[in-house]
């Protein structure tokens, strides 16, 4: 009697294991709230804006095309997870882990997203306008062609990053390390940029007018065609840079005199 109580116990245990990985696989439960995690779910297209999914674990999830605006995911993981258009505008995405996640051509605008992980992750196409990306990590992150107009980069982790043809205009760029990025065709009008190193990065073609580049490192920098019409580059290092064709209109140079 005790060996089969026994094995009816340990069949007992397996059922409420095994009901509760299809039950944590229901995305019609996660919706209604009736579970936090919801790993590999299907979840294209759902409303899920100003929901709270703080540290929900959404690990290769299809939010593709979800509404997610406004919502909280503060702490949540989405490793390998498809937002690929998905709206999170004004979303807290503060200390996600979204390595490798495909976020292209998805809205976040004005997102907060401090020490977030989007290493490796696929932001081509996307509208980071206004998002706050305080000590982000971005290493290896696609952004080509990303809008982040008045983001706040400040301590974000750049490298290996692409950002070919991105738009930065306006935004905080202080101290960041951007050497040897393909910052090519980029439009970085009006940002702030003091300090930052831009050792050996490629700028052909980028537009840098009215840019603060006040002490800025831009060594060896290849800086051909690129426009620094009205730029502040005092104290700034242009030692080695390829400066063929550059537009140095009105700046700031170096020594703290204007170009004419």
């Amino acid at each position: 009697m005790r060996l089969r109580g026994r094995r009816l116990s340990i069949a007992g245990a397996m059922l409420a294991l095994a009901m509760g990985a299809a039950l944590a696989a229901d995305p019609d439960a996660f919706v209604n709230g009736t579970i936090k995690d919801c790993v590999e779910c299907n979840l294209a297209g759902r409303d899920l804006q100003e929901r709270n999914l703080q540290r929900a674990k959404l690990d290769r999830a299809n939010l593709k095309g979800a509404n997610l605006s406004k919502a909280s995911l503060f702490r949540g993981t989405l490793l390998r997870a498809d937002l690929s258009g998905a709206k999170l505008g004004g979303a807290n995405l503060n200390a996600i882990d979204a390595k490798w996640a495909n976020l292209s051509g998805a809205d976040l605008t004005d997102a907060l997203m401090f020490e977030a992980d989007l290493s490796s992750a696929n932001l081509a196409g996307a509208n980071l306008q206004g998002a706050r990306l305080g000590r982000a990590r971005l290493n290896q992150a696609n952004l080509e062609g990303v809008k982040l107009a008045l983001a706040d980069l400040r301590g974000a982790r750049l490298a290996g990053a692409k950002l070919k043809g991105s738009d930065l205009r306006g935004a905080m760029l202080n101290g960041l390390n951007l050497r040897e990025l393909d910052l090519s065709e980029a439009d970085f009008t009006l940002a702030d940029m003091v300090e930052a190193d831009l050792r050996g990065a490629d700028l052909r073609n980028a537009n840098l007018s009215g840019v603060d580049l006040f002490g800025a490192n831009l060594n060896g920098a290849d800086l051909r065609g690129a426009n620094f019409e009205g730029a502040n580059l005092e104290n700034a290092i242009l030692t080695d840079a390829k400066t063929d064709g550059t537009k140095f209109e009105a700046a700031i140079m170096p020594d703290g005199k204007r170009a004419e």
